[in-house]
């Protein structure tokens, strides 16, 4: 099976990349650099000993989506790229519909054209919005409460529409909690470009120097600590939900719809605690204001994806921030140019 993987080149992508050829499953990769680099091949084939292929393009960009399809006989399409940070997308929000919602309409074009009728789609926990209770089933109802979160919800409204319209396909979405974590050879890990936009790279820059201290941003919600509470899944627990939904339900007609979590909430101060144990070095932070978007809590009831596609997330707590520790200490200044 060939699966054309978008922004496979990304955190979550490129680890993804690593189980689909642990499953036999050869992965192309397609994706603009915009918040990746290049050299994450040259790490993707030391780690697997095999080449992947790979595509430089935006998927804005249909004809050459349709003739790399064509080209290597896509059998499916798991589909990462996006822009993904909620602070930024206050303030960017055109961009942030453009690249996600517009993106995305496109790529299922040029799927139609080509004639690829299998996608799975990476979504996230944002489309529950500020949820009224915990844990969360695929069942709430949903909303945004930033741009980032809308042009996730919209997209998955654009493609439950089109696949009411179009039954034969199998469209899956993903509603990934909080991705921490590397992969264990700690050549792979999280790299954002310029300042981390969530929590754990940021710790580890702090860990490792880069940065003077974490500012934790609300120490007044309605939680054990103050601090917001979030389900944290290692990338690779996540991964491998990528292929059990590829496997179980990609060549499933139909609309599928799972939570990716752990089922169990931790808060930044929970998090910063784990993670000075795992390193064995002080956190610096400082309390700083609540920013716009944010949640008090949200964790996941991840039973439907263990009952429908035999998947469950494995990995502790401790194992995330040890081999985020093990990424970040070997690569401080994370992947080379």
């Amino acid at each position: 099976m060939n699966v054309l993987v978008t922004g496979g080149m990304g955190y979550i992508g490129s680890h993804t990349c690593i189980q689909l050829l642990q499953a036999n499953i050869t992965p192309i990769i397609f994706d603009n650099l915009y918040n990746s680099k290049a050299s994450v091949t040259s790490r993707l084939h030391e780690v697997t000993g095999q080449e992947l292929a790979f595509v430089k393009g935006d998927i804005r960009d249909k004809e050459l989506l349709v003739s790399t399809m064509r080209q290597y006989n896509i059998d499916a399409v798991i589909h990462f790229a996006g822009l993904k940070a909620v602070g930024e997308s206050v303030q960017k929000p055109l961009e942030y519909y453009d690249n996600n919602v517009n993106g995305t309409l496109v790529l299922v074009d040029a799927m139609r054209e080509a004639g690829v009728n299998s996608l799975i789609f990476s979504s996230s926990a944002t489309v529950y919005g500020d949820p009224h209770t915990v844990p969360i089933t695929e069942d709430f109802p949903t909303s945004a409460t930033n741009p980032y979160g809308r042009s996730k919800l919209m997209v998955e409204e654009c493609l439950t529409d089109f696949q009411k319209a179009n039954p034969d396909w199998s469209i899956t979405l993903l509603r990934y909690f909080n991705p921490v974590g590397s992969h264990q050879s700690g050549r792979l890990g999280e790299d954002p470009q310029g300042i981390p936009n969530n929590l754990m790279p940021f710790v580890a820059q702090v860990a490792v120097g880069r940065r003077e201290y974490l500012s934790v941003f609300g120490d007044d919600y309605a939680t054990p600590d103050g601090t917001g509470v979030r389900d944290y899944i290692h990338v690779m627990d996540l991964a491998d939900g990528h292929i059990a939904a590829l496997t179980k339900v990609g060549d499933r007609s139909g609309l599928h719809t799972f939570n990716l979590g752990t089922g169990n909430g931790s808060s930044v101060l929970d998090m910063v605690k784990a993670f000075e144990q795992a390193s064995g070095k002080s956190i610096a932070y400082k309390i700083a204001p609540r920013r716009a978007g944010d949640i008090a809590e949200c964790w996941a009831d991840p039973a439907k994806a263990e009952k429908e596609l035999g998947w469950k997330a494995t990995r502790s707590l401790q194992q995330m921030t040890q081999d985020t520790w093990r990424w970040q200490s070997e690569n401080p200044n994370g992947y080379p140019e």
